[in-house]
């Protein structure tokens, strides 16, 4: 166990939409601490999604979060040699930090040309309630759904 708990650390807004949340989800998003080029697969991305859903790509963006954010997620918890899924909440900055890791891998593993269309094409299938990051959420809630019987082995 810790001595004590570790600071959270306070991030600037993003030069563009002055979002902290935009600025978490760029850090998340670069490799090998190329923060420009992360900003510009971003913002790239934004623009993309703007245009096809000729809406505020932003706010298409926050929705896609939303809808790819889980509520709830298994945990394995040996009891007696034997290993259960048990559902557990997950605390809120889990639930955004979560939510942005499936969007970014599920992104990765698309066909399109460059990241930023790849990155824009997930965005809009999430914020529709589709794609890979999407199911990904509502296969985390079936399998907590299913283990609800183990839930009395909580932590």
């Amino acid at each position: 166990m810790r001595k004590t708990k570790a600071k959270k650390h306070i991030l600037l807004p993003d030069p563009k939409f002055n979002d902290q949340e935009v600025t978490r989800f760029v850090n998340m998003l670069m490799l090998d601490g190329k923060k420009n080029v992360a900003f510009k697969i971003f913002y790239e991305a934004i623009d993309v999604v703007a245009e096809k859903t000729k809406e505020n790509g932003l706010e298409v963006w926050k929705k896609a979060l939303s809808n790819v954010t889980p509520q709830v997620e298994v945990r394995s918890r040996r009891v007696g040699g034997a290993t259960f899924q048990i559902p557990t909440e997950i605390r809120a900055d889990r639930k955004n930090s979560v939510a942005i890791k499936w969007l970014i891998g599920y992104a990765r593993k698309r066909n399109e040309k460059s990241m930023g269309q790849k990155l824009a094409a997930e965005i809009i299938a999430a914020s529709k309630e589709e794609g890979a990051a999407f199911k990904k959420k509502e296969d985390v809630h079936k399998m907590a759904e299913a283990n609800k019987a183990f839930s009395h082995f909580r932590f």
